[in-house]
């Protein structure tokens, strides 16, 4: 059982905070390119409980500065775009991507003053439509060779979506392998080739004509084994059908935040959860494919039917309790709250409370990757305090060798499954028109 003083260790972020310093050794998704429109490329950002204004200057140029204007504080964030920068509406003090002053036009002509100011500024990169910054001090990591970087444009997919609690629940849903046999249970099948794009768990298992949802309902005590890696824990799911037949799910934890894992034979989602502050957050996600490209418009309509701009707020949630339906769940569904699994998921993480009380949990044999997710988690903070470099903190190097993950969601022979999900990977990537160029993560 945790302690109270370790639940605050490993759940608060913001300045000061020991988990804070750990996470500020790695780059956060800040926006979604989408949210910095030409009509006003820029907006106000907050992520480890910090405030930052992000934007984009006439030369395309994105830059991420602390809100607060280093004249007398006031919001950056209503700034005017011209002139090579950011100008502050209360004295026009004007300031380029890097935080360099260009002009404080208020004072005296010679003045120098502007030659003296400089706004805290932080690295920006855009990756396939998602805005990352590092928000630490010193040279910030290598970004590692993942599919959800490496694939074209034209076959990955980003959205976010927000949670009203802690960063931590949030991922921990989505490490947990077995609660989709209960969470996501639905009491009628979908036809797979009918509606099932851009759905996960509503089309067939690889190499199966088993639809996953029957797959989760029939067979709900699973088998769950977790591996260490370079890049955080590989989850192997066992769903044993037959003597001859196993259901094989790999997905992956990607240190300090993130998981990967399959959403159908051709695609995978690649997940961050980004701590707002520590009462909420904001989950970015990339869809990559592997076969045909993303059709970007009915995914961003599908998602668009749940979350609402200009905040990506959810629908469905807390306001409207999560759209429960006795009816529904006495016949439809064990939740009663609809067929969407972000709707579900969201009520498991949110139910928990703004930050669960963990002194009061009792972890079981399905919370294995739970817990050691928190050991590698406790392990880095420790690290952290002790001024070394923290697990996927990568140099240039590093990060080349650091590839994949691989994700499998496929009907394997019971005896052999270990080799048939390094043979699905590889299968499909050889049949990839863009990761048949890739070096496998399986291959050192």
């Amino acid at each position: 059982m945790m302690s109270q003083q370790q639940n605050e260790l490993i759940t608060q972020v913001g300045p000061g905070t020991k988990c804070g310093a750990l996470m500020r050794h790695y780059w956060h998704p800040v926006a979604l390119t989408d949210e910095l429109p030409d009509e006003r490329p820029a907006k106000a950002v907050r992520v480890l409980g910090q405030d930052f204004v992000l934007f984009r200057d006439e030369r395309g140029r994105h830059g991420l500065l602390d809100r607060g204007c280093p004249h007398r504080g006031a919001d950056l964030a209503y700034g005017r775009l011209e002139d090579g920068g950011l100008r502050c509406l209360f004295h026009g003090w004007l300031f380029d991507v890097d935080g360099k002053c260009l002009e404080t036009p208020a004072e005296p002509d010679g003045s120098v003053l502007c030659q003296r100011v400089r706004q805290k500024s932080y690295p920006v990169v855009v990756k396939n439509g998602i805005i990352f910054a590092y928000l630490g001090e010193g040279e910030a990591p290598a970004f590692p060779d993942f599919d959800c970087f490496l694939a074209p444009g034209t076959h990955a997919f980003a959205f976010k979506g927000m949670i009203d609690c802690n960063w931590l629940q949030a991922l921990e849903v989505g490490i947990d392998p077995a609660h989709a046999s209960y969470l996501h249970r639905f009491y009628e099948d979908e036809d797979p080739s009918g509606e099932a794009y851009g759905k996960q768990f509503r089309a067939n298992s690889a190499d199966s004509n088993i639809p996953m949802s029957r797959m989760m309902r029939e067979y709900a005590r699973p088998t769950i084994d977790v591996e260490g890696t370079d890049y955080g824990l590989r989850l192997f799911t066992l769903r044993k059908i037959s003597e001859k037949h196993t259901h094989v799910r790999v997905t992956n934890l990607v240190f300090p935040y993130a998981f990967v894992i399959p959403m159908s034979t051709e695609m995978t989602i690649t997940q961050w959860h980004v701590p707002i502050d520590d009462t909420s957050c904001y989950w970015y996600a990339i869809f990559t494919s592997f076969g045909k490209p993303v059709d970007h418009q009915q995914m961003r309509e599908q998602r668009l039917q749940l979350y609402e701009l200009p905040d990506y707020k959810p629908r469905i949630g807390r306001q409207n309790n999560y759209g429960y339906n006795i009816t529904e769940q006495k016949s439809q569904t064990f939740t009663g709250m609809g067929f969407d699994i972000n709707v579900h998921d969201q009520w498991a993480i949110e139910s928990q409370g703004l930050i669960q009380d963990r002194t009061r949990e009792h972890l079981g044999y399905s919370d294995k990757a739970i817990i050691a997710y928190r050991r590698l988690l406790l392990s880095a903070i420790g690290q952290v305090s002790n001024g070394e470099k923290p697990l996927m903190w990568l140099d240039p190097a590093q990060a080349a060798t650091v590839r994949g993950p691989a994700t499998v969601d496929g009907m394997a022979p019971t005896e052999g499954w270990e080799s048939y999900w390094k043979e699905f990977d590889e299968r499909r990537r050889k049949e990839s028109s863009w990761a048949a160029h890739t070096r496998s993560p399986l291959v050192a």
